[in-house]
């Protein structure tokens, strides 16, 4: 994954600060502890970016997390009714499923997209401290 280091692609599938990349965004890095699944810290403690730039900001990412969720079910459905050939009903279930169990991951994804929108890595935070 340091491979990607240095670009939106790492910041977004590690949920790290998108300035220096150093820590995580939220509180917990397990996305399936539900009562924490959303809460994140208020700053880096690296580079003291603040997370939430202004009151509702993540408000906008129910929209990113729609198109997050479509790609999830159209995979769902490939996988379903192309590859294990299953009826439409089924695969209706298996999609529904693949929603279900990946809600958190949806959830997370799409406020990672959304910062990674208005905030832009930066080397020179990233190497200071």
């Amino acid at each position: 994954m340091n491979l990607f280091k240095g670009t939106k692609i790492y910041s977004i599938l590690t949920g790290s600060c998108p300035v220096c990349q150093h820590e995580s965004m939220y509180q917990n890095s397990n996305p399936y502890k539900l009562n924490d699944t959303l809460k994140m810290q208020e700053r880096c403690s690296h580079c003291g970016t603040k997370y939430k730039i202004e009151p509702s900001f993540f408000y906008g990412a129910m929209y990113v997390s729609y198109g997050v969720g479509i790609a999830f079910a159209v995979a769902a459905f490939v996988i379903a009714n192309l590859f294990f050939e299953l009826n439409l009903l089924n695969t209706f279930f298996v999609i529904v499923g693949t929603l279900v169990v990946f809600m958190p991951i949806i959830m997370r994804l799409a406020r990672n997209i959304w910062i990674n929108l208005f905030m832009h890595y930066n080397k020179e935070k990233s190497l200071s401290s």
